[in-house]
Formats: C-alpha cells, structure tokens, sequence
C-alpha cells in the first residue's frame, strides 16, 4: 500500500467534509425528477495508478471499443441482425436502420471493468458514456483540499491538476476533431449540451458547459423542446455548431420531440454536428458477447475485420461472455457443451445473467447472489415471483425483452476499505471498485483520456442506483502531496 494512503486515513477527519461540501457545490450529484439534487458521495481513499497503466488501459479500451463497433456494423449486416435490432425501443431501431451505415466515429465511449490480477471488461457504453465530468469534480476537488491540508504553495496547484489529468478537456478535444472531420478542419464557435430536463447527470452537464466555455467554446445546455430551425440546430434564436447528445434516443418516446428524432436521423449532421451519432446496437451486451466468441470463431473474427491487436486486446481482457440461448457451444474452459444454459445453471457461482439492452444495473442477476434480497428483488420485478437460479436461467434463455439476455463469467473481485466523505462527516466502509477507461473511435487518434471508479457496497456498481465516485490519481501525483505532508 502507498505510504500516501496511510496518511489519508490519519488526517480525513480534517479535510473529508469540506471535500464532499466542495465536490456536490462543483456538480457531483444526481438530478432527481422533481429537479432537486442529492449528493454523490466522494472518498478521501483514491484509487492510486501509475500514469502508464492509466494510459495502457485507455489504450486497451480504444482497441475494445473499435473492435465492438466494427462487430456492430459486421451482425447489422448479417442474418443475426435480429439479434441487435430485435432488442432496440422502435425509435432506436428506426435510427439504426436510418443512420448506422454511415456511423464511422465515436467522439467518447467508455469501457467497464472489474480489475482482478488485470482489468477485465464487462461492457462498452457508447450512447451517452458519461461520467467525464463527475471523474475530474472528483479528483481535482480531492487534490485541492489534501494540497490545501498538507500546505502545498497555492501556486504548486495548477501543475499538480494538470499532472493529473482531465477528462473534461480529453472530451472537449474529441469533439472539436470530431467537427473538424466533418467540417473540413473547421473548428465549432457553439456547442449544445443536449440532455432530458432534470436528466440524472444534469450537474455534470452544467459543470462540464462551464469547462467547455473556460476552453474556449461558446457552450450551453439545452433540451428538446427548446430546439427548432429550418437550416440550423437553434435554441431561442441561437445557432449551435456542434450538438453533444447526452440523451437516450428511446427518450424521445417517452416525451416527442419531432424535430430532435428527424435531426438523430441524418448522419452526418446537416443543421449541426452530432456527436455521438445515435449508436444503441453498439451498447447492445449481445454485441459485445460475439466479440467475446469472436476468439473461437475465426469466421465471426474476419467478417467484423478484426486487427490483431483488437483480438489480442479481447483475449487479454474480456472475459466469457455469450448470447444465453440454449443451444450447443464451447463453454469458458473451452470444452464443448451440449446446451450452453443446462451449463450455466449447473454453476450458478460462476456466471452472471444480464439483459442485452438495458443500463443501470436494473435486470442484472449474479448466480451467487441467489436468495438475497436484492435478487429477490430483480426476479419479482422482472418475472413476478421469486425464482431459483435454474429457474431464472429457463426464463431468461427464453425472454426476448430488450434482445434477451447475455452470459458473463464473473469477474472475482475482493470489497475493498474506504473512507466515504459527507457532509456530516465520514463512514468507513467496504466497497466493490470498478474502474472505467474512456476512448474514441475513428478520429484518427486519441486525446489525453483517463479514467474513472465508482464504488459502491453492492457487487452491481451503479452511481445513479447509489455508490460513490473515488477519486483516481496518478502515483507521481500522490508523491508529490506526500511530499507537501513530509515536508510541512
């Protein structure tokens, strides 16, 4: 363990509330329906990497999530197309059928992982992967309060923020070369921040407007129904060059917005440049299961042209994971099985269930978590009563709601100590960690992207669903505020 984490736990008392006071005052919070907020807790235990591995797995998520979208585009154009279509909201469908063909880029996604021996990926978000803004709140707001207590020089500070990183600029410039790709090398004057009225991460928005404007972009945050113009992408008469969408297409369902659906349907953008493009069939987990078993399926591996170094980046770090269908297939040791769910539900500790197209943790079912109330819980909201684990896996290898669902050979982690800061003060606590990894597709290369952990005392990690955001530095950052402690 870093000696710098052993005087964090000594002095947190000091310098854990201020921080979380700090952090929800910057925009660490969710965004309730009735547009209150409430605060996302924050640790005054980070997540410690050294730069290099940061940038490795920024590097291993850019292959992933490449290697995804090509397999997107291989199965729309297959007869397993039904396989992804079949699971999309009819919005999100008819804006695939429209558009995907011409979908080449990805300004942001973001990778999932659960980190054993070496990160694992669990899934690849690419829709609205957000978390940008809560991951820099979290972290810069960490450095300054720790700099501040330990008595580093306030002058010291800007260099140790920018040693450290942001993931706000890194998105900031992913979307300018996004523009520039598709405005020949223009760079946007506006930029819209597109998301529901009291969207969940509506603070992350606002926070991530502001860093945009102090880079140099006119930017706001707008909502459908502010949006209308006949040549352009206008609100209340303002013309908006470059359209962020944090906004799921299928929300158009629950509240139309007929000129915000007709203007997802054209790609490129015309009126203004939208980025990401609407790419639901990527986020689709069947997706991301056939490149999983594109390891053993040399035809399935060349039909999505696949690189080496996607499938080296696959066999290195996603696990097991298959469409559940019954049906005959090689299970995660490689021997043939007769029927993949007979499998499945001989081993309930082994393998998670979760539904294809879905988000939030919300149809997520861990076969060892059987009988827990939380299981309990999912079984009856999805299926209306209480079910065994074979059970469980006869309905789900059957149900096509949202694609049907997906197998996953579980990732084994270990719950780990933190110091959860709010407000009132701190609570020590023992958290499952993910670590989540951002990269972008098809800009020719990659901006300065980091990462991002979520803690949460549940093994399904989820912030809106509840859990904290641990700050991530890089061990040459926590030196150097180590340093300040010694040196006081």
């Amino acid at each position: 363990m870093h000696p710098f984490l052993d005087v964090l736990r000594q002095q947190a008392v000091h310098f854990g509330p201020g921080l979380a006071r700090a952090a929800y005052a910057r925009g660490l919070a969710v965004t309730q329906r009735d547009g209150t907020t409430r605060p996302i807790p924050v640790t005054a235990t980070p997540v410690l990497l050294d730069a290099e591995e940061i940038h490795r797995r920024a590097r291993l998520s850019a292959h992933l999530a490449s290697a995804t979208l090509k397999m997107t585009r291989a199965v729309l154009a297959s007869e397993r197309r039904e396989w992804i279509l079949g699971g999309l909201s009819p919005i999100e469908r008819a804006l695939t059928e429209r558009t995907f063909a011409n979908v080449t880029r990805l300004a942001t996604t973001r990778v999932d992982y659960f980190v054993d021996t070496q990160p694992r990926a669990l899934e690849v978000n690419a829709t609205i992967p957000a978390m940008q803004g809560y991951s820099d709140i979290a972290a810069h707001t960490f450095i300054e309060h720790v700099a501040r207590h330990f008595g580093l020089p306030e002058q010291a500070l800007p260099a140790l923020l920018a040693a450290n990183g942001s993931n706000a600029r890194a998105l900031y410039d992913a979307l300018l070369t996004g523009y520039a790709a598709e405005r020949d090398g223009q760079t946007p004057r506006t930029l819209a921040l597109l998301s529901r009225r009291h969207d969940a991460q509506l603070t992350e928005q606002h926070y991530l407007c502001a860093r945009f404007r102090e880079f140099g972009v006119d930017a706001d945050v707008v909502h459908p129904d502010e949006v209308s113009g006949e040549e352009h992408f206008e609100v209340r008469g303002k013309r908006y060059d470059l359209v962020y969408r944090h906004l799921f297409s299928r929300r158009l369902e629950e509240t139309p917005a007929p000129w915000v659906e007709d203007f997802f349907g054209t790609v490129p953008g015309r009126k203004a440049v939208l980025l990401n493009p609407p790419a639901s069939p990527v986020e689709v987990k069947t997706t991301f299961a056939l490149v999983s078993q594109a390891l053993e399926d040399p035809a399935l591996a060349h039909a999505a042209a696949l690189t080496p170094e996607e499938l080296e980046a696959i066999q290195a770090s996603v696990p097991w994971t298959r469409p559940f269908r019954h049906g005959p297939g090689r299970g995660p040791e490689g021997t043939w099985e007769t029927d993949l769910v007979a499998r499945v539900a001989a081993e309930p500790a082994r393998f998670v269930l979760k539904r294809a197209w879905d988000y939030g943790g919300r149809a997520v079912y861990l076969g060892r978590s059987v009988g827990t109330p939380a299981f309990e819980e999912r079984a009856r909201a999805a299926y209306g009563e209480s079910l065994s684990w074979a059970a469980l896996c006869e309905r789900a290898a059957t149900d096509t709601v949202g694609g049907g669902f997906v197998v996953q050979e579980i990732v084994e982690t270990q719950p780990e100590e933190h110091l959860l800061c709010e407000a009132h003060g701190l609570t020590p606590l023992k958290l499952h960690v993910d670590y989540s990894a951002y990269a972008s597709v098809g800009l020719g290369g990659q901006p300065a992207w980091g990462g991002v952990c979520r803690g949460s005392t549940s093994e399904i990690v989820n912030i809106v669903g509840g859990g904290g955001v641990l700050p991530l530095l890089t061990t040459e950052v926590a030196s150097q505020l180590l340093h300040a402690w010694k040196a006081r």
